[in-house]
């Protein structure tokens, strides 16, 4: 199933986040990445921690792919826009896209295609993504 509700989290790069050149550091994007999804669950009203609590539910991230065309420097303003391009019984894959404005115009810097899994807390298997979960992901506005 393809689902294409966008949600879009912004993040300030700090100099934490940069390397020795002053950009940042490209595994980075991925934290980036990380904070976006995790957000885009809170904004349903999923916590993480009381799913696994809960309903002994975890997602993973089961493979990565990323294009970085352009570097972000300290204290660029970014936004990490994520959609869903499939929903499976037991996974997800995102489209996930890293922008900054430049100028008045969106430039896009890295764009990756991350595959999560749902895993069982107790033995760390594939299982399905918990039903409410999946209807909540399945209600494209």
């Amino acid at each position: 199933m393809v689902v294409s509700r966008e949600f879009s989290w912004p993040v300030r790069v700090y100099y934490e986040d940069t390397d020795s050149a002053g950009v940042v550091y490209y595994a980075n994007y991925l934290r980036f990445m990380e904070r976006a999804r995790t957000e885009w669950l809170r904004s349903m009203g999923i916590e993480q921690d009381v799913l696994r609590e809960q309903q002994s539910v975890i997602f993973v991230v089961r493979s990565a792919q990323i294009d970085f065309m352009q570097p972000a420097r300290f204290n660029d303003a970014l936004q990490v826009v994520s959609s869903i391009k499939d929903l499976r019984k037991a996974s997800m894959v995102f489209q996930q896209d890293i922008i900054k404005m430049d100028g008045g115009e969106p430039c896009v810097l890295c764009k990756a295609s991350i595959r999560i899994a749902a895993l069982r807390v107790d033995d760390m298997k594939p299982c399905p993504i918990p039903d409410d979960l999946l209807r909540e992901i399945s209600n494209v506005d």
